[in-house]
């Protein structure tokens, strides 16, 4: 890694530095609180996977104070981010900004290029991180590989029936972390592997206290004019929760009308009677006339549970952007739905040790797979290369990313030029093989 010259990394370590990080913040995300009340917040910093930039030396007539970060970053510590039939160490990255005063001048891509060794050297194969903005990421090897959706259903809107759902008890309580924290936070991890059995593909958890922290808060100033937080639980004829949902209410009046939105944080089902029976209750709730929610996988159970889908206005939007930093590692840790056997052509600028031939074996349906690199024209047995040594697929590694979760076909990435494949025949095997049966997707952001 090269800084530019008068700069210099630091650990932010010290929980101390909070003002520092949080001035930084503010100029990168403008919010309309002040310190004094960000103070307040439950911090979701990852002390000791914090890091700072400084200037060296102050401008002669600076009026910054003599510590004042030039630029920030932080990583959460992921030890089983789900990626396709299986868990991989993931670094979260987090909390990126640099300061205006100090922007185009390769700051960013002096923290990317340290968080890059960083992780490889915590053996960690991939790195994940929510966008602020689009344009950003992709110079760095990310490439968005879970779509999600945001829906706002009317109220009354009418479900297909699920056998079950009306057995199901729902209990109405105010928000409790103390109470009710650990009964989420175990409904969400369960819900990794969904009803079917089969596991969704980037459904992180809180695997930090940090996470977990941040989860749990409802600090007032946040409330913007709303209620504060309050959850629903459903429960089987036993006493055994199947589902939650966390919610708040906004409502308005205007010439004795009332107008009221239910705004869902999280809601999570291990069952389809489940997921039906939350629905039901929170868009049956007086004075209120929708309910929305964010972040929502795009094969959802509510996409298929609502007769009207095209009234629940579903939009669209990116949310877990992947960059692979080992590639040998990464690829060995997921799953295939089908068995291949190719040559990959991989080019990586920012991180040579990826870069090159790899061949990728997978000898059966739903198998792991084999990853060596072979040298320049040499492939495989079976059809793994041509006559002429040429490599099966080529392509960048933020593509080999996007397709990492299963959620976008090498196929589809062929279409817009993204992939280059020497016949269609293993372009098809390849797609096949790298999708999966569950989209990927996760609920939160940071």
């Amino acid at each position: 890694m090269t800084l530019p010259d008068g700069y210099r990394i630091i650990p932010l370590d010290d929980p101390t530095r909070l003002d520092d990080v949080l001035e930084v913040d503010t100029w990168a995300f403008p919010v309309e609180h002040g310190l004094d009340e960000l103070r307040q917040l439950p911090s979701p910093l990852p002390w000791g996977r914090m890091w700072g930039i400084e200037a060296v030396e102050r401008p002669a007539g600076s009026l910054a104070p003599a510590n004042a970060l030039a630029g920030m970053y932080g990583t959460y510590d992921l030890r089983a981010f789900p990626v396709p039939g299986g868990e991989t160490a993931c670094s979260w990255v987090t909390w990126v900004g640099v300061h205006p005063s100090h922007r185009r001048r390769g700051l960013l891509r002096s923290m990317i290029a340290h968080h890059f060794a960083e992780a490889r050297e915590r053996g960690e194969a991939l790195s994940v991180l929510n966008a602020a903005e689009a344009g950003i990421y992709g110079r760095f090897g990310y490439r968005h590989a879970a779509p999600t959706l945001s829906l706002t259903v009317p109220r009354g809107a009418e479900l297909r029936p699920v056998a079950g759902s009306d057995a199901l008890r729902g209990e109405f309580l105010t928000w409790d972390p103390e109470s009710h924290g650990d009964l989420v936070a175990e409904l969400h991890r369960a819900a990794a592997q969904v009803p079917t059995g089969i596991g969704r593909p980037g459904w992180a958890t809180w695997e930090t206290p940090e996470l977990r922290r941040a989860q749990d808060a409802d600090p007032a100033i946040l409330h913007r004019g709303k209620e504060a937080l309050r959850l629903l639980v459903v429960s089987d004829a036993s006493g055994r929760a199947q589902g939650y949902a966390r919610f708040r209410r906004a409502v308005t009046w205007e010439r004795a009308t009332v107008d009221g939105t239910v705004e869902i944080r999280d809601l999570v089902g291990l069952t389809p009677a489940a997921v039906h029976r939350l629905w039901s209750l929170l868009l049956d709730l007086d004075l209120t006339s929708r309910a929305t929610i964010d972040m929502i996988p795009v094969d959802d159970p509510i996409m298929h549970l609502l007769i009207d889908v095209r009234a629940a206005e579903p939009r669209l939007r990116d949310l877990v952007w992947v960059r692979i930093l080992d590639l040998p590692a990464a690829l060995a840790a997921r799953r295939y739905a089908a068995p291949v056997d190719l040559v990959l052509d991989v080019r990586d600028e920012l991180l040579p040790e990826n870069a090159g031939r790899w061949r990728v074996t997978v000898t059966e349906a739903f198998g792991t797979a084999s990853v060596e690199r072979v040298d320049a024209g040499v492939g495989g047995a079976g059809g793994v290369a041509g006559a002429d040594g040429a490599a099966d697929l080529v392509l960048d590694i933020d593509t080999l990313g996007a397709a990492h979760l299963g959620s976008t076909s090498l196929a589809a990435l062929a279409l817009a030029g993204r992939v280059e494949a020497r016949e269609p025949r293993v372009l098809a095997a390849a797609a096949v093989a790298w999708s999966w049966p569950i989209a990927a997707g996760a609920d939160w952001e940071f």
